[in-house]
């Protein structure tokens, strides 16, 4: 029969038997049939992987105690085909179920039950390796642990912890405390000390082994070009070519001083919609200090004209 077909079958069965209910129920189940081995077939496996791949991947659903991965006698490779073990036996029904017909690495594989599993007959040709694995198996090895040296062990640990808390509760005597915290004290003083006069030797050190000033950048008491040596009077007006000299971090030849406005000669009247309220304020108290000052200016209007039209007239 085709190995598609048993896919589809398998999975039809299981289909057939959520329908009915049977599901919870080990004793109805296709499954019981195979209650008493944990064994479980794995077929159209990929070519390229091996009994860690197994492992990784079965293992999803339980414990795996033993993987018999078939090869090749002669070249070694994988035939596409295994048999696995695992440590309960729930776990090949999970197996099963989740395993049949899913694609791994672009292959549908088919997973089934063994109900009679013959380990394989043990030959002086084959590899120790691979006859240590089919004696031992894969699982982990459960760590033995010697009860009397636990038991040992446990109450010398038990021993060292009584013996630390009574340490703690032994009350400190006072001239002890004191003795240790001068002792201390005059530790701490002796070290910070110490440092300091480190610190301190450095930085004669640094300074005695620093590089001297060039006399070109030392200058002289009589030099022309010292700015200390150029003193003027601040009442005097100089020009600041002369005062700076024609540099270039002071180059006032390109653009000129701008000579301040000549101050106002009457009050002048602000903008009203863009002036602030201060200028405003301060133009009113000059109008009217200049009204008691001065007084009203006289005005001669001009007589009124009012227009009149001709047939009026006539």
């Amino acid at each position: 029969m085709n190995r598609l077909t048993k896919i589809h079958q398998q999975n039809d069965l299981n289909v057939r038997e959520l329908k009915q209910g049977y599901t919870g129920d080990g004793s109805k189940s296709w499954h019981q049939q195979y209650a008493k081995s944990a064994w479980i077939y794995a077929g159209s496996l990929p070519f390229d992987l091996n009994e860690g791949d197994l492992l990784k991947v079965f293992s999803q659903y339980g414990e795996i105690v033993n993987i018999n991965l078939m090869r090749d006698r002669t070249t070694g490779k994988s035939r596409g085909f295994a048999y696995i073990c695992y440590a309960d036996q729930r776990s090949t029904i999970l197996a099963v179920d989740n395993f049949n017909g899913i694609n791994l690495v672009g292959r549908p594989i088919h997973v089934d039950h063994v109900e009679e599993y013959r380990l394989p007959k043990y030959k002086e040709d084959v590899d120790p390796e691979v006859l240590r694995l089919w004696e031992e198996g894969c699982a982990p090895k459960p760590i033995r642990i010697d009860e009397d040296e636990a038991e040992r062990e446990a109450r010398e640990q038990e021993k060292r912890r009584l013996a630390a808390l009574k340490k703690l509760e032994k009350p400190l005597k006072l001239d002890e405390i004191d003795a240790d915290l001068k002792k201390a004290r005059k530790e701490r003083k002796k070290r910070e000390k110490a440092e300091k006069k480190h610190a301190k030797f450095q930085r004669k050190l640094a300074k005695r082994l620093r590089d001297k000033t060039p006399d070109s950048e030392r200058g002289a008491p009589d030099d022309e070009g010292r700015w200390d040596a150029r003193k003027k009077k601040l009442d005097e007006r100089v020009d600041d070519v002369d005062f700076y000299g024609n540099t270039e971090h002071f180059n006032f030849t390109s653009k000129k001083r701008k000579e301040l406005p000549p101050a106002p000669t009457h009050n002048i009247r602000p903008d009203f919609d863009k002036a602030d309220w201060r200028d405003i304020e301060l133009f009113k108290t000059m109008r009217e200090f200049e009204r008691q000052e001065k007084g009203d200016k006289p005005v001669t209007w001009k007589e009124e004209e009012h227009y009149v039209p001709k047939r009026i007239n006539h």
